[in-house]
């Protein structure tokens, strides 16, 4: 049995142990790439003008313990998300029906559907698409039958599908060594016999997962016929502080192909890139520190642009059209982008009658293995359109007490954006009635209590936590045969935040990086 399992998890800590843990551990998140840039709160822009500065990443001083068929059940479902999320891109007619429904409130959305109308105006050139997705879920506890008695049942409940900036693959996995390391070498030498183990810390390879996935993007895109070499373009925003996490996988993918790979931010697109004059558009790059050395972009993979933020004014949904328009192989391209739009999540979630096939059977064969699976993650989630489904959800997200039940969503990526419980009603009266079918309403999912310690900026933080496991595919298809040409499993995130706390943003300040402790 875990000693996760019993109630004296995470152990009670002796004052010497906790300073001897801290002391471990800032030195092996630092010493092993476990790091951040220094939030503005901890170091001014005047006390490292240069930005050389490097602080742990908040982590938990221990695993947490997570269901072990919860685990597997999210593991086991991947491929198939995977599959799913490839042929949404390529259903351009499902797009177009479910961009439609949240165009008139959503200016985002709107603009990212007009560089797709752009661009196959002229024509596509690149068939060829990338996904490095995740797929993210809580612990349901759920009333079952086993063997004529009733008992808790554990499943994992999907919270978002992410097509766009999957983040923190490269952290995960070194923050699954950490806990390795310190079960192996700290948690034997502690008091406390529930702290010393055993521990059930399953194998992470989330950044080699996720650098196998652009390898095998990068190859599908062969040999340059203009002569250049090619290369893998990680578009960034300016200022990453999350830098360390994009490393490793650009480490990793450089040292398992050899393929050259540059960082390119967002806002300089237009003037480091340009589109060679030929039917192929294929999308050559000039290094800033030599300009003599033109590569061709085989894969621009997307750490920016899936927020307003990264557009501040029409030249940047210019050089977004530019690289769409390219022969590069995209990661994601707008289709996929918009594929992981959350009115889809909700299309695809939402039971029909039993007269009419649920929408998730348009691309899964429904009573499939695969389709049971998926089904199977989902939970209650409704439109807020005007149809009888929308206007029903309208009552509850308006309601004052019922609304304490759900989470309102927009059509954003990468947190902070929701709207939680009672501050639901005000900011939908604050917003024109018309905006309000391009949000969707979600019921909370509520996972079991769990209690761990954070290491967050050197102070120690301690009580009930929320864990979120992420789950990273990669795939590879061709859009225009519809063939999948590479499928697979990379590896896992978890997050945790105290469970005070809404939003799960490590990067953001609000939750932090764990791993898994089987139970």
């Amino acid at each position: 049995m875990s000693p996760a399992a019993g109630a004296s998890y995470p152990p009670s800590l002796k004052d010497e142990e906790s300073e001897r843990l801290v002391e471990v551990v800032k030195d092996w998140t630092v010493g092993n790439g476990l790091a951040v840039r220094p939030p503005p709160a901890i170091v001014s822009a005047e006390a490292d003008p240069r930005g050389v500065l490097a602080t742990s990443v908040p982590v938990t001083l221990f695993p947490s313990p997570f269901p072990k068929v919860c685990f597997e059940q999210a593991k086991a479902v991947q491929t198939a998300y995977n599959e799913l999320y490839a042929r949404i891109s390529q259903d351009e007619e499902f797009i177009t029906q479910v961009t439609r429904d949240v165009i008139g409130g959503d200016d985002f959305i709107e603009s990212l559907w007009s560089v797709h109308v752009k661009v196959q105006k002229e024509g596509y050139v690149q068939p060829i698409s990338l996904g490095l997705f995740r797929s993210d879920y809580m612990v349901h506890q759920e009333m079952g039958v086993a063997e004529g008695q009733e008992q808790s049942v554990p499943q994992i409940k999907q919270v978002e599908f992410n097509t766009i900036a999957s983040s923190f693959g490269g952290l995960s996995s070194r923050t699954s060594a950490l806990h390795k390391f310190l079960a192996a070498t700290e948690y034997p030498l502690l008091e406390s016999v529930a702290g010393q183990g055993p521990y059930d810390l399953p194998e992470n390879t989330s950044t080699q997962g996720l650098a196998a996935g652009l390898q095998a993007a990068y190859k599908t895109y062969g040999n340059s016929e203009l002569g250049h070499q090619t290369c893998v373009i990680f578009l960034v925003q300016g200022g990453e502080r999350n830098i360390f996490d994009q490393r490793h996988l650009e480490y990793e993918l450089q040292r398992s192909s050899n393929a050259p790979v540059f960082r390119l931010p967002f806002s300089k697109i237009l003037q480091q890139t340009s589109i060679a004059d030929t039917p192929k558009r294929q999308l050559l790059y000039r290094l800033p520190s030599n300009p003599s050395k033109v590569f061709e972009a085989a894969v621009v993979y997307l750490r920016a642009g899936y927020g307003p933020g990264d557009y501040p004014n029409t030249a940047d949904w210019d050089a977004r059209y530019h690289v769409e328009r390219s022969n590069a192989i995209k990661c994601p391209t707008v289709l996929t982008q918009l594929a992981g739009a959350k009115k889809v999540q909700q299309v695809l979630a939402t039971p029909k009658p039993s007269s009419q096939p649920a929408e998730l059977g348009r691309f899964i064969q429904e009573g499939s293995k695969d389709f049971q699976e998926i089904w199977q993650t989902f939970t209650n989630i409704y439109p807020m359109d005007t149809s009888e489904a929308g206007l029903a959800a309208r009552k509850l997200a308006l309601d004052p007490e019922q609304c304490q039940k759900y989470v309102l969503k927009p059509q954003r990526e990468g947190g902070g954006n929701n709207f939680y419980r009672s501050a639901i009603p005000p900011y939908l009266k604050s917003i024109p009635e018309s905006h309000w079918g391009s949000y969707i309403l979600m019921e909370l999912i509520t996972p079991p209590p769990v209690t761990n310690i954070i290491l967050r900026n050197g102070e120690l933080e301690q009580g009930g936590v929320i864990c979120e496991l992420g789950r990273y595919g990669a795939c590879v298809w061709n859009q225009k045969t519809k063939e999948i040409l590479y499928n697979e499993d990379a590896g896992y995130l978890l997050r945790t935040k105290g469970d005070q706390s809404e939003e799960g943003g490590v990067a953001a300040g609000f939750g932090c990086m764990d791993s898994v402790n089987l139970v």
